[in-house]
């Protein structure tokens, strides 16, 4: 039951990882914009970014995209500023180049609290996970082969398998504020 749980919150952290990794930084990196979706062909759903084209962060300032059905082209510049992202697109050649400004010092703050919103929602996605998993064991009293003690014993390890991921958030939300404030 409990190797369930650590594979359920380590499910929980990966949904943290990839909230976290779409807030903007002042850096470039691919993972910003690799979920923009992009209606590309007639008729067919839409694609995400990645599927689409190659992504690179040539320099600190600059994302680069490079479809690679150049029919696309056109479809994916007005995906990217159609994302509300506050990026600018620019068409060069048969690549899209993005430069990504340098964040103000107020931006940065609103940036900060918008992680602190993300990792408060992955906590109590944990906290959900968390309380599942504690009613899956506490249904077990009563069933042959298991004491009190046996259950008991399962919620302490649930308890300290829970405090160590939530000082795994922790550790995320920390790196991730370091990132943003630092210029």
């Amino acid at each position: 039951m409990l190797e369930a749980a650590r594979q359920s919150f380590e499910g929980v952290l990966g949904v943290i990882a990839g909230d976290l990794a779409a807030v903007r930084t002042g850096r470039a990196r691919p993972e910003l914009i690799e979920k923009v979706a992009v209606e590309a062909y007639e008729g067919q759903p839409r694609m995400s970014l990645v599927e689409l084209a190659a992504i690179s962060a040539p320099d600190p300032q600059q994302l680069v995209v490079r479809p690679w059905d150049q029919g696309v082209l056109s479809k994916i510049e007005k995906a990217l500023a159609a994302a509300d992202l506050g990026l600018n697109p620019v068409v060069d050649g048969d690549i899209i180049r993005i430069a990504i400004p340098a964040l103000t010092e107020e931006r940065r703050k609103d940036l900060v609290m918008l992680v602190h919103k993300k990792l408060e929602a992955g906590r109590n996605l944990l906290r959900g996970e968390r309380q599942q998993i504690k009613e899956k064991i506490e249904a077990q009293k009563g069933q042959p082969n298991v004491s009190k003690d046996d259950i008991f014993r399962q919620l302490e390890e649930l308890q300290k398998l829970t405090e160590e991921f939530m000082g795994k958030i922790e550790a995320m939300g920390k790196a991730k504020e370091a990132e943003l404030l630092s210029i």
